[in-house]
C-alpha cells in the first residue's frame, strides 16, 4: 500500500473549520500556522470584544502580513513567501471547492 504525498487535513481558524489538501511534508507548517493564527485571533478577540469574527480574522491577517513585510525588508524571505503563496492557493482552492 502506497502513502499519497497529498492528503486532506481540517484546520480550525477563528472557530471556523475547513479542509485543505496539502503535501504530507507540509503538515507541521500548517499546524504551526493554525496555532499562531488562533493565538493572535484570541488576542484580538479578548482585546477588542464585540467585533465580528471577520474583523478578528482580518486584524490577525494584517498583523501577520506586516510581520512578513518587515522580515522581507530585513532579509531574504523568497522561500518563505513562496511557501506562503502556495498555502494561500491551497486555502483558496479549498474555499472554492
Amino acid at each position: 500500500m502506497e502513502i499519497s504525498d497529498v492528503f486532506k487535513i481540517t484546520l480550525k481558524l477563528g472557530g471556523q473549520n475547513f479542509s485543505v489538501n496539502i503535501k504530507r511534508d507540509d503538515e507541521q507548517y500548517y499546524r504551526d500556522a493554525e496555532k499562531h493564527i488562533n493565538q493572535r485571533y484570541s488576542f484580538y478577540a479578548n482585546s477588542y470584544p464585540g467585533q465580528t469574527q471577520t474583523t478578528y480574522l482580518l486584524m490577525t491577517i494584517l498583523e501577520i502580513a506586516v510581520d512578513l513585510q518587515r522580515a522581507q525588508t530585513n532579509g531574504s524571505l523568497k522561500p518563505v513567501l513562496a511557501t506562503i503563496n502556495g498555502i494561500v492557493n491551497d486555502i483558496s482552492a479549498a474555499l472554492k471547492g
